[in-house]
């Protein structure tokens, strides 16, 4: 099967020659040495190095290796080889945690998209098995009705492009926050801790199914470092926090996530 990319600046289908892929315009975009295509033209960036920073990826990427979230790697994996997909789009895949799981477990072309150039050529440098692209998930390089299941872990959800994407009863899986997730956590810098909601259904879908996921971890300051790091949070962590961090040393940490499908709607 063919490569299923598009082009960002005229929608025409990308060919590959030789290490880049050309449209019919003569739009040309090469793949890089770790294999990945940039396919985020300057127009579509809103900064000189957007998404996730190469600290923050580093930060996701020690605290990953430990395993603390391999339940929720494992759950995506078997959920979405169930569905036996053909072709899946890993929407904000970041270094390819999830994505190279899915992609060990089913037959299909498995593609992950993400902004942040340091996150994609990490993924791409390890992962072979996967199609890395740097894109924006807003204005993903695929043609309309390209991908029977879509996957998203934390990412923004952008409804017009997901019911775009996905192919007539094309799934679309997405991993959230549970209720408690990083409690213990956030009780340094909120005086009162609110539980997370679940999400709201995408225009153009429907909810097909829902469960929740919980773990309890043992963390020391090191992997809380790191967690903390790879959150949006992170910001709000005043030096003060962290030196209370630090000075208890290892911690108890609620890990919650919901993993809801839904179904595109027929229109």
């Amino acid at each position: 099967m063919s490569l299923q990319y598009h082009c960002p600046l005229c929608n025409h289908a990308l060919l590959k020659h030789n290490s880049s892929l050309r449209c019919d315009n003569n739009h040309t975009f090469d793949f890089a040495k770790e294999g990945y295509v940039n396919l985020l033209p300057v127009q579509h960036k809103n900064s000189k190095q957007p998404g996730d920073s190469l600290e923050m990826v580093q930060a996701r990427r020690a605290f990953l290796e430990r395993g603390f979230y391999a339940f929720l790697q494992n759950a995506l994996s078997n959920i979405i080889s169930e569905r036996k997909p053909k072709v899946l789009i890993d929407l904000g895949c970041g270094e390819g945690f999830y994505t190279h799981a899915i992609a060990d477990k089913v037959e299909a072309q498995v593609y992950g998209v993400d902004i942040s150039k340091s996150a994609v050529k990490y993924a791409a440098k390890r992962y072979s098995q996967c199609h890395f692209s740097v894109a924006s998930i807003s204005q993903a390089p695929f043609k309309s009705g390209t991908a029977d299941v879509l996957l998203s872990v934390f990412a923004p959800l952008f409804d017009q492009e997901l019911a775009r994407l996905a192919a007539p009863n094309g799934i679309l899986v997405v991993a959230s926050p549970g209720p408690w997730h990083l409690k213990e956590l956030k009780e340094y810098i909120y005086a009162d801790v609110a539980q997370h909601t679940e999400i709201d259904t995408p225009s153009g879908f429907t909810k097909a199914d829902q469960k929740l996921i919980t773990e309890q971890v043992m963390l020391n300051f090191s992997d809380i470092k790191n967690l903390i790091m790879m959150t949006p949070f992170a910001w709000k962590y005043r030096p003060e926090h962290w030196s209370a961090l630090e000075e208890k040393g290892e911690h108890t940490v609620t890990l919650s996530f919901y993993i809801t499908q839904f179904t595109k709607t027929d229109l």
